[in-house]
């Protein structure tokens, strides 16, 4: 399950389709140093998306077939 405090980077970690996620909401720099260290919740809010809106696109892919 992905939760707004895990970083960018474990986010990757757990689906090989969340980058798709990050990169249509224009959080296309996945392999600066930020990622690594930032949460999903602080990209989410330097970028002006919704974390929840985030998250829940995120765990949709957890329960896709």
């Amino acid at each position: 399950m992905f939760r707004k405090e895990m970083s960018i980077m474990e986010a990757l970690q757990v689906h090989p389709k969340a980058r798709d996620i990050f990169k249509k909401h224009g959080m296309a720099c996945l392999s600066c140093m930020g990622a690594m260290q930032e949460t999903i919740q602080v990209g989410a809010e330097m970028h002006d998306i919704k974390t929840d809106v985030l998250i829940k696109e995120l765990n949709a892919l957890l329960v896709e077939n």
